[in-house]
């Protein structure tokens, strides 16, 4: 008889083959899910964002009274469509209040414009409306922590 001592191989190199890929793609589902619903929700605050073309006028119409935006960015060209999807729009409490930031050009220069706004009916209040500019570094606070209403103008 021989007193051989069988060693049994762990589990993990028995089975490494099946686990690996296994682990991999259960963890690349669960970021995907996490992933589109994220996506979901900011492709609705967008699609919304398109809807509310007063929303961006009257603020480019507040920044064009600003001496300061004159002199740095000068006179602030309507805003395209594209300039929204780049942007980034955040929507919250049942789609009243609105924080966005997107990009802005002019006839001197760019930056981007941020805004927040309390929707009260069909107006828009806005709460803060500034604008950042890379060259030279600085923030251009053009409404601050008072209310502006706007009547928002939707072709629905």
């Amino acid at each position: 008889m021989d007193n051989e001592l069988i060693v049994e191989r762990s589990w993990w190199k028995r089975n490494w083959k099946w686990s690996l890929p296994t682990s991999i793609v259960l963890i690349l589902f669960v970021l995907g899910i996490l992933f589109t619903a994220t996506i979901d929700r900011n492709l609705t605050d967008i699609a919304q964002a398109y809807s509310e073309h007063s929303l961006y006028e009257k603020a480019i119409e507040k920044a064009q009274t600003n001496t300061r935006v004159l002199d740095v960015i000068g006179t602030i060209e309507p805003m395209d469509q594209l300039a929204i999807l780049e942007g980034n729009v955040i929507y919250s409490n049942h789609n009243k209040t609105v924080a966005i930031s997107v990009r802005i050009k002019g006839s001197k220069g760019k930056g981007k414009m941020d805004i927040t706004a309390v929707k009260n009916g069909k107006e828009w209040k806005y709460q803060k409306i500034s604008i950042r500019i890379k060259e030279p570094k600085e923030e251009i606070q053009i409404l601050k922590d008072t209310i502006t209403t706007v009547t928002s103008k939707s072709p629905f």
